[in-house]
């Protein structure tokens, strides 16, 4: 296939605790063999998920408040300050709370407000989890995740409804690309910014992107379009870094 026009990054994105508030960034700047920064640094558990910080493994998405399991956790906004590892969180009828993470008094803080936010949908004690260094990503392989903006227009147009391209949270959403050429990437390169990434592989979306990112509400099934539509579940790349760099709004979003 043809090599796409040139493209542009539209947006970045970090997700400090899994599940929760996408963050929008103005940069971020991307290190060799490493995952995106200030990423899914985070997680909490629903009872015992079996992470061992002393020894970190990947472990499924479903035993953490995700919005797979949880869309509704899609009503908590969550603001981290990176410089103090502040978090705010919020919520309708629910009173703001900010914690110093890593602080055992907050950390129970937190936990019980999530507890008191999701009533009986917290069927398991709720724990903070620290990754120290790992990243709780739903594939071991997602150190960076891309969205081609065109493809999820173009799902938008074939549905007759817009899609909101937060449904698949990933770290970069990038304007310019052709819909769907993403899909035939696997083991190519590709610049952004400074940096030059590895396409590892099309992501395969599951139930989370159903969930309105505003309401919570799973309003529109995802997974059974692109089925139907397309004959794949895929929307967006896994990447990892081969060569790091600064990225930004603007800059060139480039097929080696």
């Amino acid at each position: 296939m043809a090599s796409p026009d040139f493209a542009t990054i539209a947006a970045l994105y970090r997700h400090p605790v899994k599940g929760f508030t996408p963050e929008p960034l103005g940069e971020a700047s991307l290190g060799a063999g490493r995952a995106f920064p200030g990423d899914r640094l985070r997680a909490v558990e629903i009872g015992p998920s079996g992470f061992d910080p002393a020894s970190p493994d990947h472990i499924s998405k479903m035993r953490f408040t995700v919005l797979a399991r949880l869309p509704g956790i899609a009503r908590v906004r969550t603001r981290w300050d990176e410089a103090t590892d502040t978090l705010t969180v919020s919520a309708p009828d629910a009173t703001d709370l900010t914690v110093r993470l890593g602080l055992a008094g907050d950390d129970r803080r937190l936990e019980a407000w999530l507890t008191d936010f999701l009533g009986e949908q917290a069927t398991a004690p709720l724990r903070l989890l620290d990754g120290a260094g790992h990243r709780f990503m739903d594939d071991p392989a997602g150190a960076v995740s891309v969205l081609n903006l065109a493809s999820v227009r173009d799902l938008s147009r074939r549905l007759g409804e817009e899609v909101d391209p937060l449904r698949f949270r990933a770290n970069v959403w990038v304007e310019g690309w052709p819909a769907w050429v993403e899909n035939d990437w696997t083991g190519r390169d590709l610049v952004l910014g400074e940096a030059r990434l590895r396409v590892v592989k099309p992501i395969v979306r599951c139930v989370a992107a159903h969930a309105n990112p505003d309401t919570g509400i799973r309003d529109i099934d995802v997974v059974s379009a692109l089925h139907d539509l397309y004959g794949h579940r895929w929307c967006g790349l896994y990447l990892s870094v081969e060569a790091g760099g600064v990225l930004r709004p603007g800059d060139r979003a480039e097929l080696i």
